[in-house]
């Protein structure tokens, strides 16, 4: 096994320090990134999609549960497996508590291809509390690029694709898959991928931290058990 270098706690300190300052170039480069993705053109959803949940059949625009934005975590699970993929497993086991998330108008659920009556046991089996929604029958996946013709046959990917409501109008923001999924996971990471972003007031565009008419960012954060919908 090749392991660090062993150094004096002077030497490093010095090499911290020079690896921080990499760091915050790297932190204040993802802030402009983020910015840009917030900048992005929108596009509307006319399509009516058919979902199935725990609540039975389901639009796109009841996916958001009444909030402002939803994700969508595109888990790969296609009708004939008879478990969803090892590697999403993975990705939804590190999902945190969604409070945090919804106090800021957003929404996070998993879909996949699958009949609900194969997701419902496997959820079950996985013990995740996360609304997971099938899309077996519609147009869904291979709309927003997670299920894709190859060779004459279908084959999945993962991918997370951000939506934006306003009234009735449902608006497609962004979506992102494979190694763009990298480093997801937090209530950040996700918010970074909407239109809305985190709501702070240091945010660009300006005008985007007061939209859910609560206070901005850190001020918002509570126990999650003390969140008001």
């Amino acid at each position: 096994m090749s392991l660090p270098e062993i150094v004096s706690r002077e030497q490093w300190r010095a090499a911290r320090e020079e690896l921080l300052a990499k760091e915050k170039a790297a932190t204040r480069a993802r802030d402009a990134l983020n910015a840009e993705r917030r900048r992005l053109p929108m596009v509307e959803v006319h399509k009516e999609y058919v979902f199935e949940g725990g609540d039975g059949k389901a639009t796109l625009p009841d996916l958001f549960e009444g909030r402002p934005q939803l994700v969508v975590y595109h888990f790969m699970f296609a009708p004939e497996w008879d478990a969803g993929c090892r590697s999403c497993s993975g990705f939804l086991d590190q999902i945190g508590h969604l409070a945090h998330l919804r106090a800021r108008g957003t929404t996070f659920a998993a879909v996949s291809r699958a009949p609900y009556t194969k997701i419902l046991p496997f959820k079950a089996r996985m013990g995740w509390t996360v609304p997971w929604h099938s899309s077996y029958g519609s147009d869904f996946n291979r709309d927003f690029g997670v299920t894709l013709e190859h060779e004459g046959e279908w084959v999945e990917r993962p991918g997370v694709s951000c939506f934006l409501r306003d009234g009735e109008r449902v608006f497609h923001t962004y979506s992102t898959y494979e190694r763009g999924l990298d480093g997801l996971g937090s209530t950040t990471s996700f918010l970074d991928l909407t239109a809305l972003g985190r709501q702070e007031e240091w945010e660009e565009p300006k005008g985007r931290a007061s939209s859910l008419g609560a206070p901005a960012g850190s001020e918002r954060v509570r126990y999650h058990d003390e969140y008001e919908e």
